[in-house]
């Protein structure tokens, strides 16, 4: 399977870089056919810091953040996010200390925060970061969140998105469903499990994948 990725630089910044597997996925959720690879820039810190960078010219003249909420392992990325929009010099937040946190899951897969962290959240400007945006869901159930903890959405950013906006809020990101088609690639598609065309052709399912990453079928 690792033998069909192929490497996508970003159109702003050359050293930032994802990986794109064509194929037939599983998430929770739906059914894909590229698996996007950020394991480099959730790990690497260098690309991390260039990736944030990216992130950070849409926010830096123009949006209040007081606190951002790192989504599947994007807490290095958050961390220089912050530092960026944070410097002094830099913007509307310059010489602001941007507090960088994630929330919990629990055992009814709803997210919580620990009273120790809720007042990072209460009526404070909260920039939301994922690593994927593919149909909205981990969106949703993020600002729903937010909502009983009275934090209010500043802007929602990922790494990939496979959409514009959500709830009237748009999503900014380092790539885009465009970097795909215009390496050549087939548009990325996300699909019910019901209403998959993969499943209908009897295609098999290369791998079930996560925010951690993937796990073959053999």
């Amino acid at each position: 399977m690792e033998s069909r990725a192929i490497t996508i630089k970003s159109k702003t910044n050359g050293r930032v870089k994802i990986d794109i597997i064509p194929g037939h996925f599983a998430t929770n959720h739906s059914h894909v056919n590229y698996y996007i690879d950020m394991t480099s820039i959730k790990t690497s810190y260098r690309m991390a810091r260039e990736a944030a960078g990216e992130l950070a010219k849409f926010y830096a003249h123009s949006t209040p953040v007081d606190t951002i909420i790192c989504l599947e392992g994007t807490e290095i990325v958050g961390a220089f996010l912050a530092e960026n929009l944070g410097r002094h010099g830099n913007g509307i937040n310059s010489g602001s200390d941007i507090r960088v946190i994630t929330p919990e899951t629990n055992y009814n897969n709803q997210l919580i925060f620990r009273d120790n962290l809720q007042a990072e959240i209460r009526n404070k400007q909260v920039l939301m970061l994922i690593s994927s945006a593919s149909t909205g869901k981990t969106i949703n159930r993020s600002v729903e969140c937010l909502s009983y903890y009275g934090g209010h959405v500043a802007g929602i950013c990922s790494i990939f998105s496979a959409i514009a906006s959500f709830g009237g809020i748009t999503v900014n990101s380092v790539f885009t469903v465009d970097d795909i088609t215009d390496n050549d690639c087939p548009e990325y598609k996300t699909m019910t499990p019901a209403e998959c065309s993969m499943c209908a052709s009897n295609q098999n399912v290369d791998a079930i994948i996560n925010t951690f990453g993937y796990s073959k079928i053999v």
